[in-house]
Order: structure tokens, then C-alpha cells, then sequence
């Protein structure tokens, strides 16, 4: 039986235009579970979701975020995007043809729905391949990210030290745009993220921020102006609460609205609207 069965918890509300701003739809667990894409962009449409960008982790995954853009954009009424890239994960497997494939995809980016390059970071918490390789990866991919004009999304894993370096070199070097792109998941201290937010980044927030006790998350979100806060899900990752424990999907961001509305004191349809208006502006969309 699915994970996801009958105890889920929906959001019921009357949210709409809510972009959720990093979900992994093509990935496999969605399958195994037995979750239909249809039933997942029907449900997200149904909870007031009309934009999700699906990002990658490795040049396989590239070409399956920009095919599911493609092949299901528009269904039920959510816009489907993409992003493209290596994840940190990956870096021992980037070549000079994953180099090459990936800047043909975002040369045709119209066409292929990509609206960002990613992700792209350091993860020092599981060490998948050699942090020398992860820092050489990330660079080449912040240089392709200025050379082909395009956001980048972040991800950052207990190597914050070393991300902050690498920017700031980048910045002093001229190959960082003045928008940079998304930090997803942001965990990083209030001080670490300072020199993002001063870099120009906008900060993603998703499932964790609604756990009881994460107070560093809450801080985090108390910190960040209102207009550089973007929401996403991670999907099927990092469900919120109240469906923790279970697979996530884009119709469970809601949550994460809300939960970002009681902190930050304002109407949740106001910072649904925000966080759209501000993913919008971040991925510099027509």
C-alpha cells in the first residue's frame, strides 16, 4: 500500500498561484509507491499550486526533468519547469561531454522549460564523492551558470565555510550574477546566510521549517526579507507536517506557506502571493 493512504492530511484552503520551486517529480519513489503523475498535478492544482520547477542531480536526470516539463506541462493547470546539473553527489561523474550536453540543453532553454542550472553545491555530510571533486564541479558549474546567463539553485550540506569561500571568489572573480539564484533548503545560520542574502540569493524554505523545535529554522525565516523568501517541497522529500513521514508532493507546500505567514505575522494568501511573485522575479520568467 501506498504510503501515502487515506490518513493524509490535505491542505484545506482557498491558497491559489502558489509555486513550488523545487520538486522532484520524476523521481522514482513516486512509482514504487504507486503515486500516477496525473493524481499528483491534479491534487497540487486542487491545493492552489500552478507552478513547480523540477530540478536535476546528474545528466540522466537533466534530460527526465526537462522531458516531464515538457510532456506534462499545462496538465490540470501547473506550469512544469526545469533545471538541469550535477549535484555534489554526482561530481565524480561530471565530464567535459556532461559540460558540453548540459550547456546545449540551456542554450535551448525555451524549448527545454529550463528556467534555472541545478542543483549545484557542496554536500560535506555524506562525502558521495571527493570534496576536491565536489569544489572543481561546483566552480565549472558556477562559470557555466554566469557564461549561459541563467540562476542557479544551491544546495548546501555542513559545507557552508567552503560554499561562502567559493562565492565570494566567484563574486571577486566576476563569474557570479548579480542574481545569483536559490539557496534550496537553506539550513545555514542566520550569519552564514547574511552573505548569501548581501550576494543576492534568495532563500528556500520547505518541509522542515513546520517541525516542531527547529528553531534555527525559524530564525532563519524571521531573518530573511520578505521579498527574498521562495517556498518548494523537495518532493518527494522532506514532507511537512502534518503528513510527516509520509511522500511528499507539490499540494503539500501550503503547509510550508502557511507555516512561513504565522512567522512572519501576515495573511497566508499575502505570502503566497509573495513567495510567487518573488520566484518569479528570481528566475527572471516573461
Amino acid at each position: 500500500m501506498s504510503k501515502r493512504h487515506k490518513e493524509t492530511i490535505h491542505f484545506i484552503g482557498n491558497m491559489m498561484g502558489v509555486f513550488d520551486t523545487h520538486a522532484h517529480l520524476y523521481d522514482s519513489r513516486f512509482s514504487e509507491e504507486g503515486i500516477a503523475e496525473d493524481d499528483i498535478l491534479r491534487r497540487a492544482s486542487e491545493a492552489g499550486v500552478d507552478k513547480v520547477l523540477v530540478p536535476a542531480d546528474r545528466l540522466e536526470t537533466s534530460y527526465k526533468a526537462v522531458e516531464y516539463a515538457i510532456n506534462n506541462g499545462g496538465k490540470f493547470g501547473v506550469s512544469i519547469y526545469a533545471a538541469v546539473g550535477v549535484h555534489p553527489h554526482e561530481a565524480s561523474n561530471y565530464t567535459d561531454e556532461t559540460d558540453m550536453e548540459l550547456r546545449r540543453l540551456i542554450i535551448d532553454r525555451k524549448r527545454n522549460q529550463i528556467l534555472a542550472l541545478g542543483e549545484i553545491g557542496l554536500d560535506y555530510y555524506y562525502d558521495f564523492s571527493p570534496r576536491d571533486t565536489q569544489k572543481e564541479v561546483f566552480i565549472r558549474q558556477l562559470k557555466m551558470a554566469y557564461e549561459c546567463d541563467i540562476p542557479f539553485i544551491l544546495h548546501e550540506r555542513e559545507a557552508t565555510k567552503d560554499c561562502l569561500d567559493i562565492l565570494l571568489q566567484a563574486k571577486k572573480e566576476g563569474y557570479l550574477r548579480d542574481n545569483p539564484g536559490v539557496c534550496h533548503c537553506c539550513s545555514m545560520s542566520v550569519e552564514s546566510a547574511e552573505v548569501l542574502l548581501k550576494l543576492g540569493f534568495y532563500l528556500g524554505f520547505d518541509g522542515p521549517l513546520t517541525f516542531k523545535n527547529n528553531r534555527k529554522g525559524v530564525e532563519l525565516a524571521e531573518h530573511t526579507p520578505l521579498d527574498r523568501i521562495v517556498v518548494e517541497t523537495d518532493s518527494p522529500y522532506l514532507t511537512p507536517e502534518p503528513n510527516r513521514g509520509k511522500t511528499n508532493e507539490p499540494e503539500f507546500v501550503p503547509f510550508v506557506v502557511e507555516r512561513l505567514a504565522e512567522i512572519k505575522g501576515i495573511d497566508p494568501l499575502e505570502m503566497a502571493k509573495i513567495t510567487t511573485d518573488n520566484a518569479i522575479r528570481m528566475y527572471e520568467m516573461d
